[in-house]
Formats: C-alpha cells, sequence, structure tokens
C-alpha cells in the first residue's frame, strides 16, 4: 500500500444558514478541485469541522465525497477519535464506502504512554486492511506521535504516511529519517511545503488548496520535476495568504476567504464563529493583493 504523491486539499465541509450540511455545495467542491487539477482530497479532518459533527453526519459527508470523485482521484477520510474503539469502527465504515484512505489522529485529552499511542493506530491497522496516514498535530491534539513510535509504525504494513503538521522542522528531520517507498510524509502547513519536501516529503495536506488547488498542484510538480526554483517562487508568493488564512483558528479564515470569493460555503458550528473584523481584512487584502 503506497499513498499517491502531490497535493491533497483538506475540504472544508459547507453548511446551510441553518447549519445542517450543505451536500449540493459539498459536490460542488469536490468536481471543482478535480477540474482544478488536485491530487487528492482529505475529508472529514481539522478543516472539515468533524469535531463538530454528529458520527452519522461524518458517515454522510465521507460517502458524498467518495461517491462524487468515483475513483478519479484518492479520497482519505478523516477516521480519528481520542477512542480507539470509535476510530476503528469508523474506520471499517470508510472502508466499506470505498474511501482510498483514513487519516487517524493522535489520542487527544488521553494523551497515552509510549505504547498506546503505538496501538492506538496498529489497532487499526491489524484490523482494517485500508492505507493509514497518521495525523501528527500537537497544538490541537496536545500529544504527539514520538518519532521513535512513528518509526515503529512506520513498519506496519497498513501505515503508509504521516502527515505532519507541528511547525517544527527538527521533529520532521527526525521523521525523514524513517521515509522510504513504503512510508511518506506530507506536510500539514502550508507554509511549510517545500522545507518538508526537501527532507524527503511527499506533498502537501493543503488547507491553501481550497481557494488555489491548481497553483498548489503546480507547485508541487514543480518540485517534483526538479524545478526547485519554480517551487519556491510559488510558496513565497502566497506567504501572505497562507498567513491571512491561519490568523484565527482553521478553517475559520479559509471559509471566510471562499465567502468573499462567491463560493458560499456558509457558517460555522459553535464554539467556531464567524471571523472577527481585523481577520476579514486581512483575509480581504491578501485575496485583493493577489487579484
Amino acid at each position: 500500500m503506497k499513498m499517491q504523491r502531490g497535493a491533497y486539499t483538506a475540504l472544508v465541509t459547507p453548511f446551510h444558514e441553518d447549519g445542517s450540511v450543505n451536500f449540493e455545495k459539498l459536490r460542488e467542491l469536490v468536481e471543482w478541485q478535480i477540474q482544478e487539477g488536485i491530487d487528492g482530497i482529505v475529508a472529514l479532518g481539522t478543516t472539515g469541522e468533524s469535531s463538530t459533527m454528529s458520527h452519522e453526519e461524518d458517515d454522510s459527508v465521507a460517502e458524498c465525497v467518495i461517491e462524487t470523485a468515483n475513483g478519479r482521484i484518492p479520497i482519505i477520510c478523516g477516521a480519528g477519535s481520542n477512542s480507539t474503539q470509535t476510530q476503528l469502527e469508523k474506520t471499517i465504515r470508510y472502508k466499506k464506502m470505498g474511501a482510498d484512505g483514513v487519516l487517524l489522529i493522535t489520542p487527544y485529552y488521553n494523551k497515552a504512554n509510549e505504547e498506546g499511542m503505538y496501538r492506538h493506530f496498529a489497532t487499526v491497522g491489524d484490523q482494517v486492511d485500508i492505507p493509514i496516514v497518521l495525523y501528527n498535530v500537537p497544538g490541537r491534539t496536545g500529544c504527539s506521535i514520538s518519532p521513535a513510535c512513528v518509526a515503529r509504525l512506520a513498519r506496519h504494513p497498513n501505515v503508509v504516511a504521516i502527515k505532519e503538521a507541528s511547525g517544527n522542522i527538527s521533529y520532521a528531520a527526525h521523521v525523514a529519517r524513517v521515509l522510504d517507498d513504503d512510508f511518506a510524509m506530507f506536510s500539514g502547513n502550508d507554509d511549510m511545503v517545500l522545507p518538508i519536501m526537501s527532507l524527503g516529503g511527499s506533498g502537501v495536506i493543503s488547507v491553501l488548496s481550497n481557494i488555489l488547488p491548481g497553483q498548489v498542484h503546480a507547485m508541487t510538480e514543480a518540485y517534483f520535476a526538479g524545478d526547485i526554483a519554480g517551487a519556491r517562487s510559488i510558496q513565497l508568493k502566497y506567504m501572505d495568504l497562507i498567513d491571512a488564512l491561519f490568523c484565527e483558528v482553521n478553517p475559520i479564515p479559509v471559509k471566510e476567504a471562499m465567502n468573499q470569493m462567491g463560493m458560499n460555503v456558509g457558517p460555522y458550528r459553535l464554539p467556531l464563529c464567524e471571523i472577527s473584523e481585523a481577520g476579514r481584512a486581512k483575509v480581504r487584502k491578501a485575496l485583493e493583493v493577489l487579484g
């Protein structure tokens, strides 16, 4: 099992004004991402607000994205939970739906010791024959997968990659030592795509590509083609926009940007709420500068 390299969009979940999932808009977003050349989609991640949705809603979103893509690009579904049993059950359901892989997060709140951290992921890999992407984002979860634990998990035949979103390049360098043809690393931070790829990373799981999928794809493609200068120019061109997209907690700014652009992805669910006036102005300015 392998994970295709390139640019994956950490897709937002669009809502109606009453807070219900807007499935018509969700299908539109998937189609547009494919038309723009994105390499894959990650649904139900942090950007997809799955932490505010019911399991039934998660299942409906996963099913909608998988059916809309219809095998044209890989679909990775966020099945993670701080309960290992819950994420196992969700993984089983998403495999039956036809997901190409699952994204599994570290066990927030519980945190777990070293052995518990390993078993949290390995238990799913042992019982479900589906590609697993580890998700390391300690800023959200309060816990991290140690490089030693990553190395141990990388030997599992169903664990194919890690989404590295710690923002710590030293951590990424230690993880890079275990990368090979069967285990990949993807940047989980839009401002660190090239640094991660320079360490052997295979691309990005991106928030930015919700609004610029073609450009994020072009950046990874340029790098793989040996055009490092071209890839670097794309990375640096969008740094102000990337900063704006993270001026408040994700996905508040990116949904604000999409709404300003007329993409009409709707509101948020509490505890997420509308962006501040300062944040709205920062997003608007970054968009206007880029036309």
